[in-house]
Parts: C-alpha cells; structure tokens; sequence
C-alpha cells in the first residue's frame, strides 16, 4: 500500500511539473493540488489499515468500509477547498492530475 501512495506522490509531482511547463504557475498549483486531493486521503487511509493490521482481531470488513467511506469523504471535502479557496484554478490541470493520481496503480501492475 505504501508503494502505492508513493507512486500516487511521484506521479502528482510529475503531472504538476508538466502541468506548469506548458499551462504555468497556475496549471502547477492546480496539478498539485489535484494529486494532492486523491494521496492525502489514500495515505492516511493505508495509514489507518496499517495500525488496525498490527492490533490483533481489529483488522475486520467494517474497518475497511468505514476507512473507505472517510477516504471518499475526504477527498470530496478536499476538492470543494480547493475549488473554494484557490481562486486561480486551472481546471484542466486538477482534473487530468487527480485522474493521473488515481489511475498511477496501473504503474506497479504493469511492472508485475
């Protein structure tokens, strides 16, 4: 899971620095802010698996699904700050990083 979050982290980065070569400043934060909205959540959501793991018969269905639901939560909660707050927001450069972020799992399957 670790793996994952750290790839969703590089991917981010590399989106966001593309993002600012082609759109500028703006496109950068925008990128970073995106990725940022999609591992923030999983990390502390692989974070929370990780400690309920290593507490023995605390690791259960309801752990994952309440886990889940916070991911969800948050991260819809983290897209509506950004939306509200940065008010030079490139959309086209959160959205494609919020997607590169998410779909960056695809990075370690293929390497399998």
């Amino acid at each position: 899971m670790l793996r994952l979050v750290l790839t969703q982290l590089v991917m981010t980065m590399v989106t966001a620095m593309v993002a600012g070569l082609i759109g500028g400043q703006h496109a950068f934060v925008s990128a970073l802010f995106g990725g940022l909205c999609c591992v923030v959540p999983n990390g502390l959501f692989a974070l929370r698996l990780y400690i309920a793991a290593l507490k023995p018969g605390t690791l259960s269905p309801m752990t994952f699904f309440f886990g889940e639901f916070t991911k969800i939560t948050m991260t819809i909660a983290l897209l509506a700050a950004v939306v509200w707050w940065y008010r030079d927001l490139n959309w086209l450069a959160l959205i494609a990083a919020f997607i590169v972020a998410l779909k960056s799992y695809i990075i370690l399957l293929v390497r399998h």
